[in-house]
């Protein structure tokens, strides 16, 4: 039985030796914008380059970074916040309250994949060089959690080099090159190759680790990235096959890193579309615009059955679009429904589909764990109550664009609340999308309610944790009743390291460098 860790961390405070760190994930990040693509894949690596006002800890903790302080200004009209005096991104430029608004401009635009984090702000004020006021629309006790991803960027960089916005369709120099004030700054990079890092030797903070030279080689396969771990070509690799993590925790030459992400996986549906696209049959209507077809879908998918034999019996299912870890989890709808074969038919054929119909599912192949094996598990169940769907598993980087550009009938999604609360999801993924508010920027099927959205606002601004609940409850209840998504299970954390190393493993699957040693 491999060892679970929620978090497992043992750095040295004060390293001897310096050494060099390889190591290999599935996914390569998409960009180095941190701007330009709100996805942990992005966001986890450049965490090692680019830094926020406020960071997480090993503990997932806020804790201060290029802010020292901060604190509500008035009755709730915002946050002031004191920066951090005699900082310097990696050029050597110096940082102040001016990077503070150009990035926050840049982040919050219409170009940005981050702008729905800025959904609460009306406007940042510069103070004086080191001081600014996040002015916010209504009270917002969460919002220093909630940009402890968005990171500062040097405004003279990026007027310098045309990239004064981010530009995830075409790209543009930030896209390939980098100038954050992080622990690592990067000093090469080719996309789907491999990424190389070196250490900020003018970083503010100390540092915890002993690397000298950090290697990122993006491994698709799963047997190439076992082999590569136990023949030393990398130090780390993330994540382990879950079939290969008990036969890897039996030798003594590597580690098993086990943990649960606060990830949910889901399927997700065309809620606004007119018809399907890639039906053979169905081609002037959308059956998933019928809850009752969306409950049958989750009635036809058997959870228990891809937790045992997929992951192995290392994940957990998830009721809603959060795990019991965060915060803002509806205890009393935990639940989530039952396998029924026998009622998922019955409710096809009360919407019109007693003969089923056919339709298609998009699916990345080297996003999640397991991805695409649990796409065509859920197309082996989906046929046994008469729904045929033809699978189209892909690269992450083709994945995204045909979400974007509604190129499905039917996709999968997992989710990690950036703030650990309940309300992330529900910004992202359930709000009416709605560029002007920046809601709903990853609510790519276009679900919508209107008690949800009335809702939303109350439950950023409520500070009274009992009714701030009630309102998450009652959210979530609408969620589950209209099958807005199908959550399936928690996503399990499976890292592979040589034994040699100490790291920490965050339940948000961010890999960070800088409490990496090499003994």
């Amino acid at each position: 039985m491999i060892r679970a860790f929620l978090l497992a961390s043992t750095v040295l405070a004060a390293p001897a030796i310096a050494e060099e760190f390889k190591w290999a994930e599935t996914t390569d990040p998409q960009t180095m914008d941190p701007h330009a693509v709100n996805s942990a894949a992005v966001l986890g690596f450049l965490n090692n380059v680019y830094e926020g006002l406020v960071r997480r800890g090993k503990d997932m903790t806020i804790e201060p970074a290029l802010a020292t302080s901060w604190e509500p200004i008035g009755a709730g009209e915002g946050w002031r916040f004191t920066l951090r005096q005699g900082v310097t991104f990696h050029d050597g430029a110096a940082f102040s309250a001016d990077d503070v608004i150009f990035s926050y401009q840049r982040a919050s635009d219409e170009a940005s994949d981050t702008r729905s984090w800025f959904a609460p702000v009306s406007e940042v004020v510069k103070v004086d060089d080191y001081t600014v006021d996040i002015m916010t629309t209504a009270p917002n006790p969460i919002f220093p959690d909630s940009i402890a991803n968005w990171m500062m960027m040097d405004s003279g960089w990026a007027e310098a080099n045309n990239t004064t916005l981010p530009d995830k369709e075409s790209g543009n120099y930030a896209t390939l090159n980098t100038n954050g004030t992080g622990a690592f700054k990067v000093t090469a990079r080719e996309p789907g190759l491999r990424t190389v890092l070196e250490p900020n030797g003018g970083w503010w903070d100390t540092a915890e680790h002993n690397i000298t030279r950090a290697e990122l080689t993006p491994i698709q396969n799963p047997a190439t990235a076992v082999a590569a771990l136990l023949s030393g070509d990398v130090d780390l690799i993330n994540p382990v096959p879950i079939q290969d993590a008990e036969r890897l925790a039996a030798n003594d030459a590597v580690k098993v890193i086990q943990g649960i992400e606060a990830r949910i996986i889901m399927l997700g549906f065309p809620h606004e579309a007119d018809a399907l696209k890639y039906s053979s049959e169905t081609t002037d209507a959308n059956p998933f615009a019928d809850a009752r077809v969306r409950q049958a879908v989750a009635h036809a998918v058997n959870v228990p059955a891809i937790l045992q034999t997929i992951m192995r019996g290392n994940a957990e299912p998830a009721s809603q679009l959060v795990s019991p870890a965060m915060r803002g989890y509806s205890a009393a709808l935990a639940d989530r429904p039952a396998y029924d074969p026998e009622q998922a038919k019955a409710l096809l054929a009360e919407a019109g589909y007693e003969n089923g119909f056919s339709f298609g599912l998009k699916c990345p192949n080297d996003r999640y764990l397991n991805d695409e094996a649990v796409c065509q598990a859920v197309t082996g169940m989906l046929a046994q109550v008469g729904i045929t769907a033809v699978l189209d598993a892909m690269p992450v980087q083709n994945y995204w664009p045909e979400l974007r550009e509604d190129n499905y009938d039917m996709y999968l999604l997992g989710w990690s609340p950036g703030t650990f609360d309940a309300e992330h999801p529900i910004r992202f993924l359930a709000a009416t999308p709605n560029e002007e508010k920046k809601l709903g920027s990853w609510n790519f099927g276009g679900f919508s309610n209107e008690r949800v959205d009335e809702l939303l606002p109350m439950i950023q601004s409520e500070i009274d944790d009992a009714k701030r609940q009630a309102m998450l409850d009652e959210t979530t209840k609408i969620l589950q009743d209209e099958v807005a998504y199908v959550p399936m299970y928690v996503q399990p954390l499976v890292w592979g390291a040589k034994s040699s190393i100490d790291l920490t493993q965050r339940p948000d699957n961010f890999f960070i460098l800088r409490w990496v040693t090499v003994n």
